[in-house]
């Protein structure tokens, strides 16, 4: 009998580590578009061997059918090239329950180029 508890603790134990894996983390549920608008970002890093990607906290205030000027901020990795600044507005969808709980809008597909006759 404890070998079947020991067996059920480990697949309890792998159950728990490998979940997050296959959970899609951001927003669940229906979803509401909006606009970021940047008010903070920590400092682009000044080392010029600085290439790839960085930490960086932005703060700003979101926009949307179902907030007006909510305050967030977030710390996520972005491109030294594409370093955020302030004033920049991004398209953004978040939970209409929590807006806190935000992530950058996908891109638009781009358009099927028109058939040559």
């Amino acid at each position: 009998m404890w070998e079947f508890m020991v067996l059920l603790l480990l697949v309890a134990v792998l159950v728990v580590f490998l979940a997050p894996r296959f959970i899609r983390p951001g927003p669940r549920g229906a979803l509401a578009s909006g606009t970021l608008l940047v008010t903070g970002v920590s400092p682009r890093p000044d080392d010029i061997s600085a290439q790839g990607e960085q930490f960086a906290t932005i703060s700003g205030v979101i926009n949307g059918p179902t907030v007006n000027e909510h305050a967030v901020y977030r710390r996520m990795v972005v491109d030294v090239d594409q370093w955020p600044v302030t004033g920049q507005q991004f398209p953004v969808v978040y939970s209409p329950n929590n807006p806190d709980n935000w992530n950058f809008a996908p891109p638009e597909p781009a358009e099927p180029p028109e058939p040559a006759d």
